[in-house]
């Protein structure tokens, strides 16, 4: 009896992994797409500068990667904001500012 159990949770397995995912897609304007792709890509170029400040260990080379770290985060706000609007930004300086 196990073994007809079994044969059946796999049938099962195989016939959810056969249909497709249903996902509610949202539909995105190719200036939203665009900022997904630059976030993307800027949040990798972090990740990887992070990677190399770790491991560097010249003192110039650390302060190089320290400012190309900074550029990138700031364009990181940047783009947070821009996604945000014109409300977005409520800290301030690391307080809540009136809006």
């Amino acid at each position: 009896m196990a073994r007809g159990w079994e044969s059946k949770s796999i049938e099962l397995q195989q016939s959810e992994a056969a249909e497709p995912e249903k996902k509610p897609s949202v539909r995105q304007t190719p200036e939203q797409m665009a900022e997904a792709r630059e976030r993307k890509g800027l949040l990798l170029s972090r990740t990887r500068i992070l990677q190399e400040l770790h491991i560097a260990r010249n003192p110039r080379h650390q302060q190089m990667l320290r400012e190309a770290l900074a550029e990138l985060d700031a364009r990181l706000a940047k783009l947070n904001d821009q996604q945000l609007g014109c409300c977005g930004s409520i800290f301030q300086g690391g307080e809540l500012a009136d809006v």
